[in-house]
């Protein structure tokens, strides 16, 4: 080999080496202004040399993405890459004592806040104007899901005699496919207290199944003049004053405008509201809904309620795809951490998405990400997708072997 040659292969190497690693480019999109304001706030990096929050979070971050078991697993996974660890954003080196330690003791609420921020960045990105129910407002379901821990470790999140568990109440935006807000509490809080943590929008609706029938916080969205779709429960007591037109052949039974029967009741929410008796003939089953909109068609409240189950999807997903069941830590800071930053890595992957316009599902870009977060392939061509059945083999002119 020449000397020119081999100056070629090394100029070759040099070029392969000088892009950034897959990690490391998505990383860019997180807002890190943003970020170090709010750790000032906080005094998220006092008393600290090396390890920053910034630092701990992607590291976070990295064991969402690549689906980490244990806080030990993850340590393992990054000190196979430890000369890399500079380049990934994870600092000079990571050990166990010092991640562990940082999920114990820095505050979760800049996490906390940091998601918030992140979330409204992702709804601006993914916002959509095609939806089946034309409404000016946003369109939320809210629901809660309980995460089960085991009480002989996790002894602040008592639940019942012998379990424990924490909820993580979201409001989900359906028109964007992003969680609008996120509320982390124990286990054993009953779900219509988190209605008063919800900031609610003028003009928006929103979504609740039975388990959320407390007229007085209903009646306390409609003074804010936004509006709810309620699944009512079976012993509803109502008086109906008048009733609109049912379109039988749609599945509607009837549409009433009425006040509660029940003085109790009537006391919480003592002005009129709608009652809408459906039937769904895909699942055979009849519905009740209860909403203070009296503009919408019947048909488009029963709609409304149909994406509420859009958040329960949401659910499954992150329970199915992202570390939100294990643990890496045992106290209520260390939980509350692991699971903001894994809505922060999922509202990453979907800003991913939108912005280098990639037609791919959220599930397809963590399942790609996930392998290939030490590559150095550019991230957009990554994630493209190749027509493979059109790619036109080179034209050769290959000799023919012939037999003497």
């Amino acid at each position: 080999m020449t000397i020119s040659e081999v100056f070629y292969l090394v100029q070759i190497l040099l070029k392969m080496n000088q892009g950034k690693y897959v990690f490391a480019q998505i990383t860019e999109f997180l807002p890190r202004r943003v970020f170090d304001r709010i750790v000032e706030k906080y005094n998220g990096n006092k008393h600290v040399r090396t390890f920053t929050c910034w630092n701990q979070m992607l590291c976070m971050i990295f064991g969402q993405l690549t689906t980490r078991d244990s806080l030990r697993d993850l340590i393992v996974a990054l000190d196979a890459h430890k000369a890399k660890s500079y380049h990934l954003g994870f600092g000079s080196s990571v050990n166990l004592s010092t991640l562990a330690r940082a999920n114990i003791r820095r505050n979760f609420k800049l996490y906390e806040e940091f998601t918030f921020h992140l979330i409204d960045y992702a709804r601006r990105v993914c916002a959509c104007s095609d939806f089946e129910v034309k409404v000016d407002g946003n369109v939320y379901a809210f629901d809660s899901t309980t995460i089960d821990l085991c009480l002989s470790v996790f002894w602040w999140a008592e639940f019942r005699k012998a379990k424990g568990g924490v909820k993580m109440h979201t409001l989900y935006d359906v028109k964007t496919q992003i969680p609008s807000f996120v509320y982390i509490t124990s286990a054993s809080v009953n779900d219509v207290n988190a209605m008063d943590y919800i900031p609610y929008e003028r003009g928006s609706y929103y979504i609740f199944d039975r388990g959320y029938n407390d007229f007085e916080r209903l009646y306390r969205i409609n003074k804010l003049e936004a509006y709810f779709v309620l699944r009512a429960r079976d012993n509803l007591k109502f008086n109906r004053m008048y009733s609109n037109n049912a379109d039988k052949q749609a599945g509607v039974k009837c549409d009433q405008i009425g006040t509660f029967t029940n003085p109790k009741s009537f006391s919480r929410y003592p002005e009129k509201l709608r009652r809408i008796k459906y039937y769904d003939s895909e699942t055979n089953v009849e519905f009740v809904f209860l909403t203070n909109s009296f503009e919408l068609l019947a048909t488009e409240v029963a709609i409304l309620y149909k994406n509420r189950w859009q958040v329960e999807l949401f659910f499954k997903w992150i329970k199915q795809h992202l570390k939100v069941k294990s643990f890496w830590g045992h106290t209520p800071n260390a939980v509350k951490t692991q699971l903001y930053c894994a809505i922060i890595a999922y509202c990453l992957v979907a800003i991913v998405g939108k912005e280098l316009k990639i037609d791919r599902s959220t599930y397809e870009i963590l399942q790609i990400l996930g392998i290939s977060l030490l590559d150095k392939t550019p991230v957009k061509e990554l994630l493209a997708i190749n027509d493979y059945k059109n790619v036109k083999e080179l034209n050769y002119k290959q000799l023919s072997l012939s037999l003497f």
